[in-house]
């Protein structure tokens, strides 16, 4: 099962990358599973009821996008494994772990320079979600797959757009690093990151 596993992730990840992650993999008995695109999490690590460990990574062409993922669910298993269930998802422990899984990754390599110029810093402090950090989202972005969408932060005051389960939106106001947005058929306002990617479009 462990080979068919790296066989599995190859084609998604950095090349230069493989070697580690099959040093990482030999540790853990976690199995991977290669989800179809979820709009609200990029992966998840969970203990199935059988006891089994396993990480799910969202299918992507965004080969920095999906290793970074994967190293971040892997700090939730080994995080788990070293300080137990009880620990805070995103907490110290998850976060003294996630630093010292991805730290071999951070070498040119393996990653552009201006992305790590980004991940050093974000390394300081990782947060819960790459996405939650701005510059960091924005650059990895550039290596997602030209679907036509566009940040929010890039439409002007006034444009609609259309997020992922139909719903349909006007850009309302900036709010200091969020976006207020009002759905146009409810009239309810919403807060979205600015560096959150929707789809652009026509009201007439």
């Amino acid at each position: 099962m462990f080979v068919s596993q790296i066989s599995i992730l190859k084609p998604y990840l950095p090349k230069k990358s493989v070697p580690l992650v099959l040093n990482y993999l030999s540790k853990w008995n976690v199995f991977i599973k290669i989800s179809s695109k979820r709009y609200t999490k990029h992966g998840d690590f969970r203990i199935l009821s059988n006891e089994i460990r396993q990480i799910s990574i969202n299918k992507t062409p965004n080969k920095y996008r999906f290793l970074i993922t994967l190293i971040h669910e892997l700090s939730h298993l080994a995080a788990y494994e070293k300080y137990g269930l009880n620990i805070k998802p995103h907490g110290n422990y998850w976060k003294k772990t996630f630093k010292g899984l991805i730290k071999p990754f951070l070498i040119k390599s393996i990653f552009p320079d201006h992305l790590l110029i980004l991940l050093f810093d974000h390394f300081k402090n990782p947060k819960a979600s790459s996405d939650s950090d701005f510059d960091l989202s924005i650059a990895l972005s550039k290596y997602d797959e030209n679907d036509g969408k566009r940040h929010i932060f890039e439409l002007e005051k006034g444009s609609a757009f259309e997020i992922y389960n139909g719903k349909k939106f006007i850009v309302y106001e900036k709010r200091f690093k969020r976006y207020l947005c009002q759905e146009i058929y409810s009239k309810k306002r919403y807060l979205f990151n600015a560096s959150a990617k929707v789809k652009p479009i026509l009201i007439y």
